[in-house]
């Protein structure tokens, strides 16, 4: 089974930093929305928008980069896995919420004041809240990014000797 999400979006608001616990022995955990937009044009030609907002929740070391780097406006890229859950408000009445737990998040656009520029923070291995017995869990890694490079020049073949 596969829970995969990748976005890139623009931040709404300035994060909120917190820390579960207190701050000396907690974990940090960022909190963010992103906005995504689809543009379409519809049967009559006219250009429509649908902006979508996502609940993003960063953990440690991404958490980190998002505190320093992340502020209302940013453009970012963010590689994660939907979480929904569930809780009593103060009024006794069910909540829920569905939040995407970022894995890799990378800074776009322009450089800004202060910015490092495309920095890629890659999320400590988790444990899987479940595993199947007898499955070995693969520790996460994640491959740097890199510039796309250019294709070499193949000249030696005929214009019309093509290879399917």
């Amino acid at each position: 089974m596969i829970n995969k999400v990748i976005l890139i979006g623009n931040v709404g608001q300035d994060p909120e930093i917190r820390y579960t616990g207190d701050v000396n022995n907690g974990t940090k955990v960022a909190t963010l929305r992103v906005a995504t937009t689809e543009r379409y044009r519809d049967r009559s030609g006219n250009l429509q928008e649908h902006t979508e907002w996502h609940s993003i929740v960063a953990w440690r070391n991404i958490a980190d980069v998002v505190e320093k780097y992340v502020k209302k406006g940013t453009q970012v890229y963010i590689e994660g896995r939907l979480r929904s859950r569930s809780w009593d408000d103060q009024n006794g009445n069910k909540r829920y919420v569905t939040e995407i737990v970022a894995d890799t998040l990378q800074l776009l656009g322009r450089k800004q004041e202060g910015q490092q520029g495309g920095y890629t923070a890659p999320a400590q291995p988790q444990q899987p809240a479940y595993q199947q017995p007898g499955v070995q869990q693969q520790p996460a890694y994640q491959q740097p990014v890199q510039q796309p490079q250019s294709k070499p020049v193949v000249d030696d073949l005929p214009e019309d000797d093509l290879p399917f």
